[in-house]
């Protein structure tokens, strides 16, 4: 039996490897405490986390007031499956819709889930409202996309390692580039039922679209009687320095898919929202989840939902978001391509001839300060949305400190 107090970073790390699936390549930290901005690995050593798990935990780690809801709630009733009603989920759904303006949300537990309820969605509404011919719905989506690993969603990436080895793939996909209106208006035909779209590319390398991109999106989808989907799992939720990043450009779409920070990044939820001319389209037995809904998930959502709101979060993200960006930008650094983001998801692209920004984020690490790589040469920065000037300071000097002598 191992004395687990004796373990060290790299007697966890050589135990994942052993026993572990190899389908990652995290930053090799062994992570054991979180709070707030703040986390230690099991050797005691503290980090700045730049990164929110993937933008999960804007609330910042261990918030008391979601952490005490999530010890009432467990003791309380943690599960009932939707063969019967619970006593938070109709809470959620009011709070969350009158929230977002939206009629109808529909729980489930991953993004992944969510983005895939979005498709079925879509695509009933198509054969069911607009009356396309049974099998033939098409969904446009956009290059560059990241919107989950099922093997529905892997089929419409045009990322080469995303698909090596898992095919056949679900067809009625059409993929267009990302932030060019003309070319979703010339790709829609009388069998496009959806366009689904990230407000800003998350793992592409935080793309950030032109200026009025979405607004001509809500445009053209309207002229053309197809449902807009927004793809919010990460970008929702007071991420970019708005409760929605469609809101940027002032649009609802038809269909919002939210997750990663609905609960505070303490448990799986997401969610899925739409109008009733949309919701309607789905009866007793068409879609659902064990999980989906749960009485647990939905507390934490609610508690997660009014901390956000109360805490002014979404208002801090922007400022912090603003302050960060221009600090990065005056950075003088020959490696460093272009800084760009919203709110507080910032990428920092760097030129081929840095040699990939994975020894950057592993230099940070070692400055106490954790970032990650996305697409070989973008760093992204994603603290939680409670961070404050002064700790952006404190990290400014590490990051200026790796990119000025790497």
């Amino acid at each position: 039996m191992l004395d687990i107090k004796t373990l060290t970073n790299q007697d966890y790390i050589d135990l994942e490897r052993r026993y572990g699936a190899h389908n990652y390549k995290p930053l090799d930290v062994v992570l054991e405490r979180g709070e707030g901005i703040w986390v230690w690995d099991v050797e005691g050593n503290r980090y700045l986390d730049f990164l929110s798990a993937y933008s999960a935990v804007n609330q910042g780690h261990a918030h008391p007031r979601i952490l005490k809801v999530l010890v009432e709630q467990a003791a309380k009733l943690h599960l009932t499956s939707r063969a019967f009603r619970n006593d938070q989920l109709p809470l959620l759904a009011q709070e969350l819709c009158e929230l977002t303006g939206y009629d109808k949300m529909l729980p489930m537990n991953s993004g992944a889930e969510a983005v895939e309820t979005a498709i079925k969605l879509a695509r009933k509404w198509g054969y069911k409202v607009k009356g396309v011919p049974e099998g033939q719905a098409e969904i446009i989506i956009c290059g560059g996309n990241f919107q989950g690993r099922t093997t529905t969603i892997i089929g419409f990436s045009d990322e080469a390692q995303y698909r090596d080895g898992f095919g056949p793939f679900t067809p009625g996909f059409v993929r267009v580039p990302y932030g060019d209106a003309d070319a979703l208006e010339a790709a829609i035909t009388p069998n496009t039922v959806s366009f689904m779209v990230e407000p800003v590319q998350g793992e592409a390398g935080i793309i950030v679209p032109p200026d009025g991109y979405l607004k001509q999106v809500r445009e053209i989808c309207t002229r053309h009687n197809v449902l807009m989907v927004a793809d919010e799992v990460q970008t929702g939720l007071g991420r970019t320095g708005k409760l929605l990043a469609q809101h940027w450009d002032d649009v609802k779409a038809d269909i919002t898919t939210l997750g990663k920070a609905l609960s505070g990044g303490f448990y799986p939820v997401s969610a899925v929202l739409a109008d009733d001319a949309v919701m309607h389209v789905l009866k007793p037995g068409d879609h659902g989840s064990t999980f989906g809904g749960n009485p647990l998930g939905a507390a934490l959502a609610r508690e997660a939902l009014r901390v956000l709101v109360e805490e002014n979060m979404t208002d801090n993200a922007r400022v912090m978001g603003d302050y960060l960006l221009g600090r990065l930008k005056r950075i003088e650094s020959e490696n460093i391509y272009e800084v760009r983001g919203r709110g507080l998801l910032i990428g920092v692209e760097l030129n081929h001839e840095a040699g990939g920004a994975r020894r950057y984020c592993e230099a940070l690490m070692a400055e106490g300060l954790l970032s990650k790589e996305t697409h070989d040469n973008v760093v992204r920065f994603a603290p939680p949305l409670i961070i404050d000037r002064d700790s952006i300071d404190w990290a400014m000097e590490r990051i200026e400190r790796v990119f000025n002598t790497l």
